[in-house]
């Protein structure tokens, strides 16, 4: 039964998405946002809003991802692992246990614990989840945020549920663009319609309200909902379902498109972790300051999970004038000045950086 799989699927995905934000390397969050300082966690490594460059390698690689998942594999995702999906089966199939007759309201009431965890959820990717429990009805800004999240979730699900699937799911739409005449989609076998005893079993099971047997639509998420209805009824005439995944998924283009998104999870994982431990980027200031005296900003990142303890110096005849011992937590960032005073005539000056292995030195004008 393609139902019990679906489950299974649907659950070990909530834990996944549930447990992420629990999960921690080099002593900070596998995979956060984190809005104050700018910079994404991503499992034991730090990206900062500045490397846009890492930024649009990420989103190559999910766009690549998509477009591959979609064309091999239809709507896969939307029946199978859409968090939308998973919350309206999960809650549908706790409130019939108690049985059919209040099935709308029992699932309206489960709806509501559910989107509150989705909810708390979805901060817990921009706050660490033991911050947030601590600061939730605590800290003004976290329980607005739950409660509309809250509010926006419950209404959603309940009131919106799978016709946002079919009018407003822009991914929904997208799909009709990347399907072609092999990708995996269920249908109905036209060719064996005189021998369909037109129970409307397939219909009746819908979540979307379609009927399978009048050709492909594209509101099918492809859960498979039609093919288990069918095939008690069908197998008793040895047959099988009327209604059933059809295409082809080892195909060049699983090859070409495989490889592309392959090749854009590597190139991020290089750009990743080939990066230095430690940047060190500065800029001179343009302050009025007397003759032979420059101040310039600073600014050195740390990319590594372990503490660093840096001094501040300089090979060439000038005195540094300001702090020169920088202590940075892990994936932290310092921002600072010094000043910088010439014994004697200079157009480029040397500012560096060392300590814990590190000597990292950059040149700049000295006018």
């Amino acid at each position: 039964m393609w139902k019990i799989k679906r489950n299974i699927v649907e659950i070990l995905q909530a834990i996944m998405l549930t447990g992420l934000p629990f999960l921690t390397l080099n002593g900070q969050s596998a995979f956060r946002f984190d809005i104050p300082t700018l910079k994404l966690y991503f499992f034991g490594s730090a990206i900062w809003i500045s490397e846009f460059y890492l930024i649009l390698a990420v989103t190559l690689f999910f766009i690549l991802l998509i477009a591959f998942v979609t064309a091999i594999f239809g709507r896969i995702w939307c029946g199978w692992l859409c968090p939308q999906t998973v919350l309206l089966d999960l809650s549908q199939s706790i409130a019939a246990l108690a049985g059919k007759k209040y099935l709308k309201t029992l699932q309206s009431l489960i709806l509501l614990p559910l989107s509150a965890l989705i909810s708390i959820t979805m901060i817990w990717y921009f706050v660490p989840p033991a911050e947030t429990m601590r600061s939730l009805f605590v800290s003004p800004t976290i329980t607005a945020f739950f409660l509309v999240l809250w509010a926006l979730v419950y209404l959603e699900l309940a009131f919106l549920g799978r016709r946002f699937c079919t009018s407003i799911c822009p991914y929904a739409m997208l799909q009709n663009a990347l399907f072609d005449k092999d990708t995996l989609v269920i249908e109905y076998d036209l060719s064996r319609d005189a021998t369909c005893m037109k129970c409307d079993a397939c219909v009746q099971v819908c979540p979307v309200g379609i009927d399978i047997k009048k050709g492909l639509n594209s509101a099918c998420i492809a859960c498979a909902e039609c093919i288990d209805a069918c095939r008690p009824l069908s197998e008793k005439r040895g047959m099988p379902p009327f209604p059933n995944y059809k295409g082809v998924i080892v195909r060049r283009k699983t090859y070409w498109l495989g490889g592309a998104t392959a090749a854009a999870a590597l190139t991020l994982f290089l750009l990743i972790w080939s990066r230095p431990a430690v940047d060190f980027l500065v800029t001179r200031d343009n302050a009025p300051l007397p003759a032979g005296l420059n101040r310039y900003s600073y600014t050195v990142y740390n990319n590594s999970g372990k503490p660093l303890s840096l001094a501040l110096s300089s090979p060439d005849p000038v005195t540094l004038l300001g702090e020169h011992t920088l202590l940075l937590q892990p994936f932290s960032a310092i921002h600072g000045r010094i000043l910088i005073k010439s014994n004697g005539k200079l157009e480029r000056v040397r500012l560096g950086i060392s300590g814990d292995g590190i000597s990292i030195n950059r040149e700049t004008g000295f006018p």
